[in-house]
């Protein structure tokens, strides 16, 4: 250490710069305009270790002297772009060790640590004094302060010799350096938060063009950057003892979860490639899938589309989505729970929440009011997962006021808000993968639905696929899943081997986003037969209608979802024929009977298919026929007249008058009468 005090640290710094790669570097900061140099801190450790652990113990002084390093650099290899910048900033990446976020402390104040976490807040851009000057009211003279701390500083006397006088001071806004800044929020990630543990919060200083507005809400970022504390004050009574700490950033990068941020090596990128020309991709990819739970192979094959997503398209007049929405209704113990929490590890920016916990403002956007009273907004799920997946479960608990936000999300991928002054849009291109129970607590097959279901129809017609599980006993596949389920409990881990690794995988869904499919005509023929064959069933008056375009927009965006995961740029008939069946199974799942083609597509739309619409039509216009000759309708005159005349069993009668009360749309006005409200 004493030895390295003697040699000058800037010629050290110079030393570093030296290197082929940083003179590169240097070199380009004139061509981009940049005032700033990104050094690697491995690079920097592995040329000189005491300087690098200098740099980490005392930041504030050595990043001064890497700064002058660069500097004279920069004067050897652009002395003309060294005049205009007056300085150059070193920022340092990829310490050797980061620090957990609440772990921080005393011990690490004024230290250089490097922090990863979740931006949770980012303030607007806004522009911070550096270098202020002040005009003196008496003499006229310009007085410059540099600017530290929180507040603006004026001089304490003017400069000139014949004034010397202690003000008045105008503030010069012509003749001062600004630098923009930005605060950040940044929370803890998820799987670094111990069990039963809220989650902690540090606020993040950005000072600097090239580090402002470089994170979004929701992104995971590594911050290094130096530990710094601050004693807050109160009114009239001064400071407390007690300090709060907060990041003063030199760097920040950001990471991980963001799909288009984490580049696979090329050996990952050969195995990816070697993966896709497999014929055999799908099925392997789909055995990959939470590959500890037993069977359900066609909701696996459902959650290999929804990670792979369809291509969406902005066209001059509207957006049409590429990400699909899919809805698991099931029985208690079908493991909906444990697949929504898989797919929510796995899928680049993925998102879990739970239905009785999460409000329309945790979902959406919550409007928070700031330390000055201004107000701002924060992110919620919704908008945390855009471009990735959010996992809904226990989606009929929510509250209906709370689940009601969700619907723009679903449909048009934004979030609206208008409330405290802020009117924003706010991007939500997530898919949504829900979950829910029956509401009689089992699933029951002679029910429809909505009617098994406590969710609005508007929220089941946004799903593009609604699959139903439902725990019938069978011998034979219970006995492969207690086989299944008993041979984890011995050995503890997966009987099914995963055929490609979640890290893998993960990196695979991120690579095949890049890649935009375009439907075939082989392919375009095959979904438009299908979807003409359906909709010409509902051709004749007084059928119902089996298919709507959402139905055959989902179909393009499961077809073009499959091509993805073989990493194809056209989508064949293949695909579509993969498409249509699943398609079907889900159509079928949900209650329409697919063989004869009367299907009826209204039991997802409007929840009751066009065969009860015109049974309760038909006991509506009885009873005001009734109505005009009486007045008022008895109860069982109307059931005799239903029951002789059209031929309604008297059970169900009874049954579409119960439903019309409970709807409001007849009302009784004393015991035994009916009349039309």
């Amino acid at each position: 250490m004493a030895k390295l005090e003697t040699i000058d640290p800037q010629q050290r710094f110079q030393e570093f710069f030296k290197k082929e790669k940083y003179r590169q570097r240097i070199a380009q900061l004139a061509i981009t305009g940049k005032g700033s140099l990104t050094i690697d801190f491995e690079e920097l450790y592995g040329f000189d270790q005491a300087l690098a652990e200098l740099i980490l113990n005392r930041p504030e002084e050595y990043l001064q002297h890497a700064g002058k390093g660069a500097y004279e650099q920069l004067r050897i290899e652009d002395a003309e772009y060294a005049e205009k910048v007056e300085k150059v900033i070193v920022r340092i990446v990829k310490l050797l060790g980061k620090e957990v976020l609440r772990k921080l402390g005393s011990r690490q104040m004024s230290k250089l640590v490097m922090i990863e976490g979740i931006v949770v807040r980012a303030t607007p851009v806004r522009p911070m004094v550096q270098l202020g000057a002040f005009k003196c009211k008496r003499c006229g003279t310009m007085n410059q302060v540099e600017q530290t701390g929180q507040f603006l500083k004026a001089p304490s006397v003017c400069i000139a010799p014949d004034c010397g006088r202690d003000g008045p001071f105008e503030f010069s806004q012509e003749e001062s350096t600004f630098i923009d800044s930005q605060d950040l929020r940044l929370q803890e990630k998820p799987e670094d938060l111990p069990p039963g543990q809220l989650p902690r919060v540090l606020a993040v200083k950005l000072v600097g063009d090239e580090i402002v507005d470089v994170a979004r809400p929701g992104d995971h970022v590594s911050v290094v950057g130096t530990v710094r504390a601050f004693a807050p004050s109160l009114m009239g009574m001064g400071k407390l003892r007690t300090f709060i700490l907060q990041l003063d950033a030199n760097s920040i990068e950001v990471l991980g979860k963001e799909p288009e941020t984490s580049p696979p090596t090329p050996e990952e990128e050969a195995k990816m490639i070697e993966l896709s020309k497999d014929p055999l991709v799908h099925k392997k990819i789909m055995s990959s899938i939470a590959p500890s739970i037993f069977g359900l192979e066609h909701i696996k094959e459902a959650i290999m589309y929804l990670l792979f997503g369809g291509v969406s398209k902005s066209l001059p007049d509207v957006n049409i989505r590429g990400e699909m929405n899919a809805l698991l209704i099931g029985d208690p113990g079908t493991a909906k729970s444990q697949l929504l929490q898989y797919v929510a590890r796995i899928a680049p920016r993925g998102l879990y929440t739970s239905g009785r916990g999460t409000t329309a403002a945790g979902l959406t956007a919550a409007v928070v009011r700031e330390k000055g009273g201004s107000m701002s907004l924060e992110a919620g799920a919704l908008v945390l997962a855009d471009k990735g997946i959010a996992c809904i479960d226990e989606m009929d608990k929510m509250r209906p006021e709370d689940r009601v936000a969700i619907h723009e999300a679903m449909e048009q991928h934004t979030v609206s808000v208008a409330k405290g002054g802020i009117v924003a849009t706010l991007n939500a291109r997530t898919a949504v993968l829900a979950a829910a129970n029956p509401s009689l607590g089992r699933y029951e097959p002679n029910r429809t639905v909505a009617e098994n279901i406590s969710l609005p129809v508007t929220i089941l017609s946004r799903f593009d696929l609604i699959f139903v599980l439902r725990d019938v006993p069978n011998k034979e596949s219970d006995s492969k899943m207690s086989r299944h389920i008993l041979e984890i409990h011995r050995r503890g881990v997966s009987p099914v081997e995963a055929q490609v690794s979640a890290e893998l995988l993960r990196k695979y869904v991120s690579f095949a986003k890049s890649i935009k499919p375009e439907l075939s005509m082989d392919a375009l023929n095959r979904l438009s037969d299908f979807y003409l064959a359906m909709r010409s069933a509902s051709e004749t008056e007084g059928s119902p209608v089996a298919i709507t375009a959402r139905q055959l927009e989902s179909l393009v965006r499961v077809s073009e979802a499959r091509a993805r995961v073989a990493l194809r740029k056209e989508v064949t008939a293949e695909d579509a024929d993969a498409a249509i069946t699943i398609m079907k199974r889900s159509l079928e799942e949900v209650g329409i009977d697919m063989s004869s083609y009367k299907v009826d597509i209204d039991l997802i739309m409007t929840g009751r298919p066009k065969s009860i619409r015109d049974r309760l039509h038909v006991v509506l216009s009885t009873l005001m026929d009734m109505e005009k000759v009486t007045g008022i309708v008895e109860k069982d005159a109307l059931v005799n007249e239903l029951e002789s005349k059209q031929k309604i069993p008297r059970g169900e009668v009874e049954r579409m008058i119960g439903q019309l009360l409970r709807e409001g749309t007849i009302y009784e006005p004393r015991e035994g009468c009916l009349k039309k409200t």
